[in-house]
C-alpha cells in the first residue's frame, strides 16, 4: 500500500501547532515594538522646513538664548513658534538677499506666517505645560536634546507616555539649578542623585500624585 503521509509529516504538523501558539506573542510583540518606533514616535527623524533653520548656527555659534526665539516657554503652556519679525530683527540686516531666507522675506512682505512644520506634536488629549516644567528645574536640553548640536532640528526623544511617566515616577536625576535650566549643554554631576533629591525639597515637588491621570490627561 502506498503510504499517506510522507516521513516528514508529523514535524510539519509539530511545526505548524508551535507556529500557532507562539504566533499571538510575535504579534503582541510585534505591534509592540512598531508602537515604539520612530515610525510612530518620530524620534531622530528630520522634517525638512521652508527655511532650513539651524539650531547649531543660532544656538552653538552665535550663542542665541532659547527664549529669544521661544519667548513663551516661562510664561505658559507653549514655547512658541517665533513670528517672522523675530527672525528679521537680525535678518533685515545679515544676510538679507540670501536666496535660503526668500520664504522669510516673503512673509514679512505678506504678513502670512512661515510654514514651519512641527517637530515634536504630543496628541491633543495630552495636556503639557512648558512653564511648570521650567519652573521645576527641568531643562530645555532634557526633552529636546542638544539643539546646538543639530544642524536640522530633530525630535531628540520618544515623548511616549511611559517616557513621561518615568520622568514623573522620579524627577530627581533630570533637575537643575535654576541658573541651569536654559544651559545648551548640561551632564548631571556625579552627586545628581543627592542634588535632586535636595532640588526636589527646593522646587517643593511632591511625587504622590504626578502619575495620576488626571496630570496629563484634563
Amino acid at each position: 500500500m502506498a503510504q499517506l503521509f510522507g516521513p516528514y509529516a508529523d514535524a510539519a504538523v509539530r511545526a505548524a501547532l508551535i507556529g500557532l501558539a507562539v504566533s499571538p506573542a510575535i504579534l503582541i510583540g510585534a505591534g509592540y515594538a512598531i508602537t515604539r518606533s520612530p515610525y510612530v514616535t518620530g524620534q531622530r527623524l528630520i522634517h525638512m522646513q521652508p527655511i532650513l533653520f539651524s539650531h547649531e548656527h543660532h544656538v552653538g555659534f552665535d550663542g542665541l538664548d532659547c527664549r529669544y526665539c521661544h519667548f513663551g516657554a516661562e510664561t505658559s503652556r507653549w514655547a512658541g513658534i517665533p513670528p517672522t519679525e523675530v527672525c528679521m530683527t537680525c535678518h533685515s540686516q545679515l544676510f538679507t538677499q540670501a536666496p535660503a531666507l526668500a520664504p522669510a522675506r516673503m512673509s514679512i512682505a505678506s504678513g502670512a506666517p512661515i510654514p514651519w512644520r512641527r517637530v515634536r506634536a504630543l496628541p491633543n488629549y495630552v495636556y503639557f505645560d512648558h512653564s511648570i516644567h521650567l519652573a521645576k528645574g527641568v531643562g530645555c536640553t532634557t526633552c529636546h536634546g542638544e539643539v546646538d548640536q543639530m544642524p536640522l532640528t530633530l525630535q531628540a526623544e520618544p515623548m511616549t507616555m511611559g517616557w513621561c511617566l518615568a520622568c514623573h515616577r522620579n524627577p530627581a536625576p533630570h533637575l537643575r539649578k535654576p541658573e541651569e535650566v536654559f544651559a545648551d549643554s548640561w551632564s548631571p554631576p556625579p552627586d545628581q542623585n543627592e542634588e535632586g533629591r535636595k532640588l526636589m525639597a527646593h522646587y517643593g515637588i511632591n511625587t504622590t500624585h504626578l502619575t495620576d491621570c488626571s496630570v496629563c490627561h484634563r
